[in-house]
């Protein structure tokens, strides 16, 4: 294993100035905004506990990208993580996990946070159990029936939930790219690390305008 000084802020932005060694997936012929749980327990720091920051924007930019998906016909999703019954439908999870007892669904803990721009009419709203969007859900039929091949991916948390999508994304044949901002984490280093290493295997890592400036390309409707 190679050793180093560096913090994995350092090396993710050696990553970005290399241009992540040239290597992008890019973007298919229809993507989707795939939102990981921006729920009050995660978003809401302050008042809970669980709740983690890494941009204080990231849920304005979130806005932005699901507006600009929107205007294009293109599916927007929202997922959130709760528990019909808390500590018996949790699954072995909680045990390593035990906010999660308290994530009950209809709970203001559980609700997606209120700043978000949902559209009720168009947008897809998915709850989920485990980390992943795709565990035993129906987010992959839903992209498959929408013909999506490219997922854009904000959310949290960016060492847990969002990287356990984007490996399952990748898995299944789909092209992830994560807006750097719209990513967050409790600790920089997790995150920071997380971003590199994602970057590095599994998925493209852009600005926020960069994913506007391709999601521009594509017709409205």
């Amino acid at each position: 294993m190679e050793t180093s000084s560096k913090t994995a802020r350092q090396l993710f932005q050696e990553l970005k100035d290399r241009n992540y060694g040239g290597r992008q997936l890019g973007f298919g012929a229809r993507p989707a905004l795939l939102n990981i749980d921006l729920q009050n327990c995660y978003t809401r720091a302050g008042e809970f506990s669980s709740a983690y920051e890494t941009d204080p924007a990231q849920l304005e930019q979130t806005n932005r990208l699901a507006a600009a998906f929107r205007a294009r016909g293109l599916p927007v999703v929202w997922t959130y993580i709760a528990y019909s019954h808390p500590g018996r439908d949790t699954g072995v999870w909680s045990v390593k996990v035990t906010s999660l007892l308290e994530t009950a669904t209809g709970s203001r803990r559980a609700a997606l946070d209120e700043r978000l721009h949902i559209d009720l009419a168009q947008d897809f709203i998915v709850q989920k159990r485990m980390a992943s969007a795709f565990h035993e859900t129906h987010v992959g039929s839903l992209l498959a029936h929408h013909k999506v091949d490219t997922v854009v991916v904000t959310g949290g948390s960016t060492s847990g939930c969002v990287r356990a999508t984007v490996v399952d994304a990748v898995s299944r044949g789909l092209r992830p790219i994560v807006a750097e901002e719209c990513v967050a984490d409790r600790h920089e280093s997790p995150h920071f690390g997380s971003l590199y290493d994602m970057a590095q295997k599994y998925a493209d890592v852009l600005p926020v305008r960069e994913v506007l400036a391709s999601i521009g390309r594509y017709p409205v409707l």
